[in-house]
């Protein structure tokens, strides 16, 4: 029931120290999980039956239903949302609910897994649940299957760190197309590296030849001549492991765009003071058009 790191990490972003959980581990982290839901709603339930003489029937048997549905679904919802895939069991044995590539769990698929496990677990004790985990090479139960999450060992063997990107290849390596290196190729030129002072030197640079050559096979463009095949693997896993850190990390946040510009803003004149007679403009008087010769008023002789 022990998957390979490779099978639930996409790229080589191994700070998540990945293990497929077993499933007497999951299911002792259920029973963790039954227990305080079992307390709560028993909390509940005491605090419901003194309200039985204050509210309609009626009425309060539909509050019990409704806070039945909330204490089995709203506990690993709100939990698994709030700690990014841990309820109070998961935590005590050192699991988390991871996507299938890795990335943390969503809202979406905690709910998916919250509604799967009233049927899975509340109505039928736990029977599917157990059954699809057995037949699912990564423990699955029904509700990781339809959610496509994966439960996995936070205290599972430590991988070594990603190598360090040689600079001279780090131009390199910011071009390189990785969709077609896989994660078994990945994880064996990982493995080689950190074991290859171990190894014989022939063995050694025999074995750096065709690993190299496999994963120089899959990426492009190719790397630069007469480069070392240990540098280029080094180059390639800290690519791919930086690409990968990139996108686990969250989107930031877009800043909010500028206010507009008014330009200057105008120059009003002062406000009259009160009870003063408001200021009027001044125009001259329109000009008076000279009277025609032999006519208009003459004075008396």
């Amino acid at each position: 029931m022990v998957g390979h790191a490779e099978q639930v990490v996409t790229g080589d972003a191994v700070v998540l120290d990945v293990q497929i959980a077993q499933l007497p581990v999951r299911a002792l982290s259920a029973l963790i999980d039954i227990a305080v839901i079992f307390v709560g709603y028993i909390a509940g339930v005491m605090l419901w039956a003194t309200t039985l003489d204050r509210f309609d029937s009626a009425l309060s048997g539909a509050v019990l239903v409704i806070f039945t549905v909330l204490t089995m679904v709203g506990y690993p919802l709100i939990f698994e949302s709030a700690t990014r895939g841990r309820t109070l069991g998961k935590m005590a044995l050192g699991l988390r609910v991871v996507s299938d590539d890795g990335g943390p769990e969503r809202f979406r698929q905690a709910l998916f897994r919250a509604l799967a496990s009233v049927i899975e677990i509340w109505t039928f004790f736990g029977g599917p649940a157990v059954i699809c985990s057995l037949l699912s090479s990564k423990g699955k139960r029904i509700g990781d299957v339809f959610a496509g999450t994966v439960v996995i060992s936070e205290r599972g063997p430590k991988l070594p760190p990603p190598p360090v990107m040689p600079p001279s290849l780090a131009w390199w390596a910011s071009s390189l197309q990785l969709s077609g290196l896989g994660p078994e190729q990945a994880e064996l030129a990982r493995q080689f590296l950190s074991r290859a002072s171990q190894l014989d030197p022939r063995i050694r640079e025999q074995m750096a030849h065709r690993i190299a050559g496999d994963v120089v096979a899959r990426v492009s463009p190719p790397p630069p001549p007469s480069v070392p095949p240990q540098y280029v693997l080094a180059a390639v896993l800290a690519e791919r492991h930086r690409r990968e850190l990139e996108r686990l990390r969250p989107a930031p946040a877009e800043p909010p765009p500028p206010p507009p510009s008014w330009g200057a803003p105008p120059q009003w004149a002062p406000a009259p003071a009160q009870g003063a007679p408001a200021p009027q403009s001044w125009s001259p008087p329109p000009p008076v058009a000279p009277p025609p010769d032999g006519g208009g008023f003459a004075p008396p002789g």
